[in-house]
Formats: C-alpha cells, structure tokens, sequence
C-alpha cells in the first residue's frame, strides 16, 4: 500500500475516531434528534440555498480557469461542481469530487497541470476568504468561545506543531535546493505567475471575491438553518462565531464524507457558549443531512448519461398503407399484383404486366 493510500486511511479512521467519541459522550440521541427533526420544507430551503451556492462556486472556478487560459462554459461548470459536491458528500474523504473535476477539466481542455491548478486555486480562494471573514468575526464580535480559542492557539502544544512545520518547510526547501535551485525556484515562479493570473487579475479578482463571499453567505445560512430546525432559540448573531469556527474545521482533512471535525467542534463550540454539547451536535448532524440533500443534484449529473445509454430505444413504427383511390367512374384500381376484384373474383389486369382482360356483362352475354 502506498503513502497516499495509508494517509487515506488515517484520515478517514480519524475522522470515524471524532464520531465514536461524540457518541460514547453524548450519546446517540443527538444524531436520532438531527434525523427527526427534518421536514420536507426544511429539505426544500436546503436544495435552494444549494442553488446559490452551487451556482457561486462555478462562475468562481470559471473565472479562475479562464484567467490561466483554459475555456470552462458556465453550464458545464455547474453540472461538473454539482458531481464533485455529490462525490464528495458519499465518499471519504470529501476531496475526491473536487480531484475528479479537476482532471476531467484538465483532460478536455489539453492541460491537465493547469485544470487541476485551476481548481487548486478556486478552492483555495474559498478557504482565504472564509478564514479572513472568520477571523474578522472572532474579533469582532464577543463570544464565550474565543477566551478557549485563545488559551488553545497560545498552548505549547500548538506552539510546538508550529515549530515542526516551521521546520518541515525549511527542510524541503534545502533539500530543493540540493536537487537543484532552478527546478525550485521555475516552479515557485510557475505557482506565483498562475496565482496572479487566476485569482489577483484585474478582470478575475473581483467576481472572484464576490463570489466566494455569496458562498460563505450560503454556508452560514444553511448552518443557521440547521440550528433553528434543531430547536436553538439563540440570536443569529450569537450563532454567527460558533458556526464560523465549525466551518473553518470543515476545511480539516479527517473527515468521513464531511463529517467527523465539524461535529466535533459544533459540539464543543456549542457547550462553551452555554447553549449545550448535545444540541450543537444535533445542529452539525441536520447541516450534514442538508448539505448532502443539496448535492443530490450532482448524482444525476454522474447517473445520468449512464441511465440515457442504457434506456431501451423506441420501436419503429411501421408505416401506414397507402388508402388506395377509386376514379370518379366508381371502378377499383388495381394495385401492384396486376389483380382486380370483381362480383367476388380476382382477374389480371394490365396494370403491372398482366394480361388485359376483363369479364363479360350481363348484356354481352
């Protein structure tokens, strides 16, 4: 099994591992609650705000692949976010939609380095943004949870995991630097000129910022949805951090489809602020439920194609027989056997080669 594979695997049992402890705390109930309290109007809002933010995410990415030179139709755009969002909801993971969309767009469009940078880059748009408007949010509005925040990022242990990093960066950059300067420095050179190309061009970086800031609006809305369909009472303006901090762990790779950090959080970000373990719990598991209904657009989009093929085709219907005509004397025409009908027998005709004949009346008798 290669690295990529075992780090899959770590990544999703550390996700499973987040699940089984919010459990084995808090009970079940909180997840049996989340399902119950799902109505059919509630499912409705959920495929709408999916729409918006859908929709957001491709013009986003179009704007990005266009502005690296790579031709990405808005109507395509959907369509293939629509089945990265579905893949990503039903598989481990939840980045293997956005890794299938990336190399589709590559492939079709001749470069595949520059369509998986592209959404490389779109997403990464997405995540500074959030994190730019999340940090705004903490700081500006007071909320119980940012003290914890707070004594957590000034802990040793966060500390030292800076450190390791700091050091891991410093580490790989030697070692490029041994392999050889200009092999680093082209492809820093090439990341740098692709990101001012795709994200900071004149034309690109404002519909990109308006965009992703419409989707963080989507997201909110959704978890705001989901809290209130869970029974919290508590101002959307109280809820506005707690839900920032459970998106910003979304963005976690451990995670099982979406699920594991951000219910972890949910639950810990809930208890802080007063309003209970268990019901941030059930708020993340119903923001899961209608995440994941939002997407089911994306299956027919994957299903679709397979379905049309394998639709049985219509039968062939025969055609019509030709009414055969009489003349304005009242006798039949022949068709093309050469036969005529008369007083209850067939005989030839010159029509079709046979021979003329025609039966005696009662007066030539």
């Amino acid at each position: 099994m290669t690295r990529a594979r075992w780090a899959a695997w770590l990544r999703m049992l550390a996700g499973l591992g987040i699940l089984v402890a919010l459990v084995w705390h808090l009970g079940s109930q909180a997840f049996l609650d989340g399902l119950r309290r799902i109505d059919a109007a509630t499912l409705l809002a959920a495929l709408a705000i999916g729409v918006l933010t859908t929709v957001f995410s491709a013009w986003r990415w179009c704007l990005v692949a266009r502005g690296l030179g790579l031709r990405l139709p808005l109507g395509r755009a959907v369509a293939d976010y629509y089945r990265a969002l579905f893949l990503n909801a039903a598989l481990p993971g939840g980045v293997l939609g956005d890794v299938h969309r990336a190399v589709d767009h590559g492939r079709t469009s001749g470069n595949l380095g520059r369509g998986v940078r592209a959404v490389a880059l779109e997403r990464t748009a997405g995540q500074v943004v959030l994190l730019v408007t999340g940090a705004a949010v903490l700081l500006v509005r007071p909320s119980p949870v940012l003290a914890p925040v707070a004594r957590f990022l000034a802990s040793p242990a966060v500390a030292l995991a800076v450190a390791v990093a700091g050091l891991l960066v410093v580490a790989v950059a030697v070692r490029l630097r041994r392999r050889g300067a200009s092999r680093g420095e082209r492809a820093l050179r090439t990341v740098v000129a692709e990101a001012r190309q795709g994200l900071l061009a004149r034309g690109v970086w404002p519909g990109v910022a308006l965009s992703s800031v419409a989707v963080l609006a989507g997201y909110l809305g959704m978890f705001v949805l989901a809290a209130r369909v869970a029974g919290v009472t508590a101002p959307t303006a109280e809820l506005v951090p707690l839900v920032v901090l459970a998106l910003l762990a979304m963005a976690l790779p451990l995670n099982v489809g979406g699920w594991g950090p951000r219910e972890g959080v949910a639950a810990w970000a809930f208890g802080a602020a007063g309003l209970g373990a268990a019901q941030g719990l059930t708020t993340a598991v119903i923001y899961g439920v209608l995440a994941f209904v939002a997407s089911l657009p994306g299956a027919a989009v994957l299903l679709g194609p397979a379905l049309w093929r394998a639709a049985p085709l219509p039968a062939e219907q025969p055609a019509a027989a030709a009414a055969v005509p009489r003349p304005a004397d009242g006798h039949p025409r022949t068709g093309g056997t050469g036969m005529v009908r008369q007083r209850g027998a067939e005989v030839p005709s010159a029509v079709g080669g046979g021979a003329s004949y025609q039966a005696p009346t009662h007066r030539e008798r």
